[in-house]
């Protein structure tokens, strides 16, 4: 890093914490808990589109995903692109179902539908998954990508962006995080186009990225394979023809649909419309991320062959990639790529936190404390949970991660043994009236149990498949049992009567043409 480097840094740095601080000034009176965990519900569409992609792209994407792509080839990108289709799906059928019933977290509607059991069950789930695997996952990648780069400890990489993410988004809240994330996100769209660029321009010994990628498709055709066959070793991560059909999408929908730190910026939209246009925003940005993110991981795997990059560190973790790619940048440039992924980074770190401090102070500690408070108090609640949840992730980062191959594909298979239970618990409570509190317990249990036996007993089974028959039997499980049991309480079911499910004719134009494109990009690459 040149001098240059840490200026352009710097000035990032102080630019965002000043942005953060000016957009979530006080209008004249004390921060409510809607304004502190929803923006007061005034987010428009750019914001909340750009603020998903922030949330979403954190170290655990750059740097598991190029690692990714290093090793397995454009195959992970199905992690992106059929997550466009989700967030268009989430946006038709979800989003009015949970606009209409004004909650501030996934828990309050599992409350609404199912009981307090349920709401509580997950709402310790969700703060104990939130803190011990994400944010400790996006801190350690994070950490070994500024220690490839500037030669720092991870710990002090660690340390730093954790105080940076506290330091701008704590008081503030969802508005500091979600209106920084426009910035957030064009430096990451430009500072990972430049990687791109530079990595593929190296492939070509200076001939230009169109050189470099043809170079790519020649010398690694087998990297450009959206389906695998069952010989390839990666095989049991992304089994062929089941990454599209099977249990790909139930992660997506999990993620995508249930999962607090993505889906409270729609929860915090001004009206439906806008959070609608938000995730089709996001869905067309989420085809750009492949490019910027796995392309350079696939570049990555000949620079090393050729002996531009540091083989013996590429071939000892694959998560150390992008960090290594970062070192092609010249002086200045550098500096704005080092800045790109320091915002992914601790735009990730302040969601977390922020989902994190919504669901303990409004599903536990309002609910279980013997006093109501003020909204101040709430609110100073939020500001304390956040914080300790950091320092709980700086503990538990390098005992929890340290010793992986791979981050990015661990998290996404021991998700997988709860993201089953997840999407059917909500899925049977939008459309199936019969589901009551039985069965959600039902399924939540029998998630785990299934996971766990098919681990042991099969596990050679390729974990996106094992979420998929999970899946199946879930929703079997779920209306026997809640055939067998009495009836939900009166109110408790989701009307679908009752629910609007229109959507603009933008909207409509936006999904039928990402839906294209998708169909394009599988067809190229089959």
């Amino acid at each position: 890093m040149t001098t240059v480097d840490i200026v352009i840094v710097a000035l990032y740095g102080i630019g965002l914490f000043g942005l953060a601080q000016w957009v979530s000034r006080d209008s004249g009176h004390a921060k409510t808990t809607e304004d502190y965990f929803l923006a007061g519900r005034t987010l428009p569409w750019w914001a909340i589109g750009a603020s998903l992609i922030a949330a979403n792209i954190s170290a655990e994407q750059i740097i598991g995903q190029s690692g990714q792509g290093f090793v397995v080839g454009l195959a992970i990108a199905a992690y992106e692109w059929q997550a466009a289709i989700v967030l268009l799906i989430v946006a038709k059928y979800f989003l009015p179902i949970f606009l209409k019933r004004e909650i501030y977290t996934m828990p309050q509607f599992l409350q609404t539908r199912y009981g307090t059991g349920v709401k509580s069950l997950m709402s310790f789930y969700w703060i104990v998954l939130y803190t011990a695997v994400n944010l400790t996952a996006v801190l350690w990648l994070g950490g070994l990508a500024i220690e490839s780069v500037t030669g720092v400890s991870v710990m002090t990489a660690m340390t730093s962006l954790a105080a940076f993410a506290v330091l701008y988004s704590l008081y503030g809240g969802l508005k500091a995080v979600a209106l920084t994330d426009i910035i957030q996100v064009v430096i990451l769209i430009l500072g990972g186009f430049a990687i791109t660029w530079l990595a593929l321009d190296a492939v070509s010994s200076g001939d230009g990225a169109i050189a470099g990628l043809a170079r790519l498709s020649e010398e690694v055709p087998g990297h450009f394979e959206m389906i695998l066959d069952d010989s390839h070793p990666n095989y049991s991560d992304l089994p062929g023809i089941w990454t599209l059909l099977g249990g790909l999408w139930v992660l997506h929908f999990s993620y995508w649909g249930f999962n607090q730190y993505i889906i409270q910026r729609a929860l915090g939209a001004e009206s439906l419309a806008e959070a609608q246009k938000g995730l089709a925003f996001a869905a067309f940005l989420k085809l750009l991320i492949p490019v910027i993110v796995v392309v350079p991981g696939i570049a990555a795997l000949v620079l090393a062959q050729d002996g531009v990059l540091a083989a013996e560190v590429l071939n000892d973790k694959s998560d150390r990639t992008y960090g290594e790619l970062m070192t092609l940048a010249p002086a200045g440039l550098r500096g704005l790529v080092f800045a790109a992924l320091i915002a992914a980074i601790v735009s990730s770190l302040a969601s977390m936190m922020n989902s994190i401090a919504t669901i303990f102070t409004m599903d536990i500690y309002r609910q279980y404390s013997d006093t109501r408070h003020s909204e101040s108090h709430y609110v100073m609640v939020g500001r304390i949970v956040a914080f300790v949840a950091m320092l709980m992730a700086l503990v538990l980062a390098r005992p929890f991660l340290g010793g992986m191959e791979s981050a990015f594909q661990t998290i996404q298979e021991y998700t997988g043994f709860i993201a089953p239970g997840v999407v059917t618990i909500f899925l049977l409570g939008f459309f199936y009236q019969r589901a009551n509190e039985a069965s959600a317990y039902a399924v939540l249990v029998g998630s785990v149990a299934a996971s766990l036996a098919l681990k042991v007993l099969m596990p050679d089974m390729p974990f996106v498949l094992r979420i998929w028959l999970v899946f199946l039997a879930n929703i079997v499980l779920g209306v026997v049992v809640a055939r067998l049991t009495r009836e939900p309480e009166a109110g408790q079911p989701v009307l679908l009567s009752d629910i609007h499910f229109g959507t603009t004719q933008g909207f409509n134009v936006s999904a039928i043409a990402i839906g294209l494109i998708l169909v394009l990009i599988y067809a190229a690459f089959w």
